[in-house]
């Protein structure tokens, strides 16, 4: 964690807190645009709550990944695909 800057603990009616939690699979899924992953990182530089939330989910995330070795069968990789594909159309609608 290089020069990063510490953030205030409440911005317009989010706190960091509750930011960092809401969004703590984006950042560990690397779904995150660079302002906001920046954004987590500052914060969870001096907040060791969210810090402690962040290291335990991601230790799930791991262990998940770990016990799951078998691949999905292609009939439920083609079902979730779909659904995705449906999900994205009617938010984009």
């Amino acid at each position: 964690m290089n020069n990063i800057e510490p953030v205030p603990h409440d911005t317009a009616g989010e706190s960091e807190c509750e930011h960092a939690l809401t969004h703590l699979y984006e950042y560990l899924d690397s779904e995150m645009t660079p302002d906001d992953e920046q954004r987590m990182r500052a914060h969870v530089a001096h907040c060791s709550p969210c810090l402690a939330e962040l290291s335990v989910e991601d230790l799930v995330k791991q262990l998940v990944k770990r016990s799951c070795s078998e691949r999905a069968p292609d009939t439920l990789r083609v079902r979730i695909h779909e659904q995705l594909t449906v999900m994205t159309v009617v938010e984009t609608a």
